[in-house]
């Protein structure tokens, strides 16, 4: 029996109702989720909108930070300098660039500078002639010669944006060159001016890339998504987070043109690090990296900054250039790809070097100075958030001789890191390596113009400069400017008038204070070198510490801190240890009050805030130095006598055999820390070096270290570079003030030399007080140290206090015993007031 069966029918009653109950359900359920999913994004599309609205209502996304400008490089008259540098810096001031900051025109070997509103300077021009590569005449405007004629300053770096200490220059769109655009759209976003924001087809395939392989390591993002991240979210790889990333990213489109989007991509991305810096933008990256403005970069510039967005660590090309240079030679393969360059370009790029400029920043940013001024800005202003306020803040800055101090310390520290390894006394112990600081100042103007606050800026950010360590033997020359001060009031001391050959006991002594209740029992540091009477000029060639005690006693040790403090020294008490620094000051204080030795006993308070401006040129804040006359100017030169002996053949010969011959003075410094301060007559500057812990820095050595083993070679170095600048090449012989008068006196007889004493020093007296003899006959004269001085001649006063000049000695008689005739006074005859009778002793100086 046949049977017929019928495949594929669906005999089952009511079974068409059925499959339309299951899709209608399948279509409600479809919709349903459609409307929810709706509703979700919907909710937290307006929500993300609100977040954009937020942050761009509170402002721009980048706000224009304040920048800082170097001091105005002056050009004068006879400098050794060509047209090119000048037309350099200017274009390094963006001149020409931006005309209302001003202009400038080169026609042989003249230059026509024009300032514009912006500039911080007048609107005045000037030409410059610099024929046969030297300055030989500037003319203003109207036909008028000058002397000098400043240039606008340099812009060093922008204060940090934030506490995470983020540095960026702004750049527009039109600002970044075409190959740093390509660059960046071949490695990272080609179809970004085709997209809408997202590349759904990249999106999916890491999707899938990230679940298959467990990992979260496939970077799908456009530009705009990574601009989202950056701004808006934390950098968690979250499927939550990537959603809002997406929301944000559609809120970005809707808003800005790609334009804009890139523009702000480019200012925003970080591109590694310096120092305690994050760098983030091509405008700063393009300084960091190269030391040019981003427009000058060239190709495969561009393509090293492009290849640095996907890791800046990573690429780091200080720390690995290979990897550097690989990633570049990526993006220009890239490039060659997307057809924004030819092979051959590619090519050519890719045999340059990475260009890189030093990355010490201390050169090139000076942070420890800018971090200073930022503090005085906060103090004197009052605001707390400069950084966003779009001024322009001049300083005291001269950026090569901020390079010069870097460079010097640098090569210094390494020399002192290698005398502690080699003197380190355990092998079990860690060896700690000192710390360093250097102030220079203009020792006329106090301007402070270049300073370095430690050894590493990334690793500490304690600025050594402004630490309070205990002076040492910087000090002592305050003792002997108090001594000189006795002498130019007419008062005499034990040994008679000061001056640089007075004797002083360096035997071991214990020095009473406090009405007596106290003693204080200083030693040398070497023991026993100088027992005895010693000259005071020798004294302080050698840093004798009891011998300078001794003086300060005669001189009252309130005398000694009170002329101190008068010129910065603020802690200085009067006990017999402030004659060796026992008290407290920072670098800065110290370069500071060494400007009364150099500057003819005014005082000037170092600074390095001159000028704030507004973005448009007005000004918002001008800062005056403070200068005051605290010594007289004789007695700054006696005692910068004495500290050019310390220098040429005391214990800164040092010094000189490193190779610095210019004329200066000096003193080295050796209780704790070491020190060295030194001037020459146009730079003043401050060396110090100890130890963090405030531990003494010849701790757990062999053999200690000095301020001549660690900071005078620092100061030598420094100083061997600065006089190689034009600015500061012209360093003269100092020339005494009217009332002093320059005497060469034999070494060894320690009386003026003559012919026949041919080894001499050149000291400095107070005229009136030069001793008489010579040292050919030095067996012929009655005179001893312990007596007068020749021309002082003594009498007890009536109440037996301390003797008065006696008004029948002075002049003496003639040789054949007959009167001599009255002669006219000189200036010291007039000081003590010798030559009438009956003359009051002139009153102590002011306390």
């Amino acid at each position: 029996m046949a049977v017929k069966l019928k495949l594929g029918s669906n005999t089952t009653p009511g079974s068409n109702s059925f499959r339309m109950r299951v899709l209608r359900a399948a279509l409600i359920l479809l919709l349903g989720g459609l409307l929810i999913f709706a509703a979700v994004f919907g909710f937290y599309y307006y929500k993300y909108q609100r977040v954009v609205d937020e942050r761009l209502a509170s402002g721009p996304l980048f706000a224009n930070v304040a920048q800082i400008y170097a001091a105005p490089r002056e050009i004068r008259t006879g400098q050794k300098l060509a047209v090119g540098y000048i037309a350099q810096n200017l274009r390094q001031a963006g001149y020409n660039t931006n005309p209302q900051l001003g202009t400038f025109s080169v026609r042989g070997d003249d230059i026509f500078i024009k300032p514009g509103p912006q500039s911080y300077h007048s609107t005045e021009g000037a030409t410059i002639n610099t024929a046969g590569g030297e300055v030989q005449r500037i003319t203003a405007e109207n036909g008028a010669a000058l002397r000098a004629f400043k240039l606008e300053p340099l812009l060093i770096t922008g204060l940090s944006e934030d506490k995470n200490r983020t540095k960026r220059r702004l750049v527009t769109y039109d600002q970044i060159p075409k190959n740093m655009v390509n660059a960046v759209l071949a490695i990272e976003d080609r179809d970004f001016f085709q997209h809408g924001g997202i590349n759904y087809l990249r999106t999916m395939k890491c999707v899938f890339v990230d679940i298959t392989s467990g990992r979260k390591t496939c970077g799908g993002s456009t530009l705009t998504q990574q601009l989202a991240k950056v701004l808006f979210l934390s950098p968690e790889k979250l499927v939550k987070r990537k959603m809002i990333e997406i929301l944000i990213t559609f809120q970005l489109e809707a808003r800005f043109t790609k334009q804009q989007i890139f523009e702000d991509y480019a200012n925003e991305m970080n591109l590694g690090h310096q120092s305690s810096y994050e760098i983030n933008g091509f405008g700063e990256a393009a300084q960091t990296y190269f030391g040019k403005d981003l427009k000058q970069i060239d190709l495969a510039q561009c393509a090293m900054l492009a290849g640095l967005l996907q890791n800046p660590s990573y690429y780091n090309p200080y720390r690995h250039s290979e990897r550097a240079m690989k990633r570049r030679n990526l993006v220009l393969d890239s490039m060659v790809e997307t057809g924004a360059i030819t092979s051959s370009e590619a090519d050519r790029a890719k045999a340059e070097s990475l260009g890189l400029v030093s990355p010490n920043v201390e050169s090139g940013e000076a942070p420890y100075f800018i971090d200073l001024v930022h503090e005085q800005l906060v103090q004197r202003i009052g605001d707390q958030d400069l950084a966003h306020d779009s001024l322009r803040i001049y300083t005291s800055l001269d950026p090569e001789l901020q390079a010069a101090a870097s460079a010097a310390v640098a090569s210094g520290i390494k020399n002192v890191d290698e005398l502690v390894r080699k003197r380190h006394r355990s092998k079990s112990e860690p060896i700690t390596y000192p710390q360093v600081a250097m102030v220079v100042l203009d020792p006329h103007t106090g301007q402070i113009l270049a300073l370095i606050g430690g050894r590493n800026y990334g690793n500490s950010q304690l600025n050594h400069a402004t630490a309070n360590r205990p002076t040492g033997s910087i000090f002592k020359p305050f003792v002997y400017a108090a001594a000189y001060n006795t002498s130019v009031n007419g008062q005499p001391l034990a040994e008679g008038i000061f001056t640089a050959l007075t004797r002083l006991n360096d035997d071991p002594t214990d020095f009473s204070f406090d009405n007596g209740r106290q003693t204080y029992s200083p030693k040398n540091f070497v023991v026993g070198e100088h027992p005895g009477n010693v000259t005071a000029a020798d004294a302080i060639a050698h840093s004798l510490n009891i011998a300078t005690v001794a003086l300060a006693e005669q001189v009252g040790y309130e005398n000694v801190a009170a002329l101190a403090r008068s010129a910065g020294i603020a802690s200085a008490r009067g006990t017999p240890s402030v004659s060796i620094g026992a008290y407290a000051a920072t670098p800065i204080d110290m370069a500071g009050a060494y400007t009364v030795f150099a500057n003819n006993g005014v005082h000037l308070n170092p600074w390095m805030l001159d000028s704030v401006r507004s973005p448009g040129g007005d000004i918002v804040a001008d800062f005056a130095p403070e200068a005051r006359q605290v010594m007289d100017p004789r007695v700054a030169f006696l005692t910068q006598s004495l500290l050019e002996g310390v220098m040429d053949h005391g214990t800164a010969a040092a010094v000189r055999a490193n190779g610095f011959t210019a004329p200066a003075a000096g003193k080295t410094g050796t209780e704790h820390d070491a020190w060295f301060a030194g001037y020459t007559s146009n730079l003043l500057c401050i060396v110090w070096v100890g130890n963090d812990d405030y531990t003494d820095i010849s701790h757990g050595l062999t053999h200690p270290l000095q301020g001549a083993d660690t900071a005078a070679p620092i100061w030598a170095e420094f100083m061997k570079r600065a006089i190689q600048l034009p600015q500061y090449s012209d360093t003269k012989p100092f020339t005494p003030p009217d009332g002093v008068t320059l005497v060469r006196i034999d070494m060894h007889s320690w009386l003026p030399a003559d012919a026949s004493c041919p080894e001499d020093y050149s000291y400095a007296f107070l005229d009136g007080t030069i001793p008489q003899s010579t040292c050919s006959h030095a067996g012929e004269s009655p005179q001893t140290f312990t007596q007068p001085m020749p021309g002082i001649a003594t009498a007890a006063s009536a109440d037996g206090n301390a003797p008065t000049p006696a008004a029948n000695t002075f002049p003496p008689p003639n040789p054949d015993g007959t009167p001599a005739e009255p002669k006219k006074r000189n200036v010291f005859q007039k000081i003590l007031g010798i030559g009438k009778d009956n003359q009051q002793q002139p009153p102590l100086p002011p306390q």
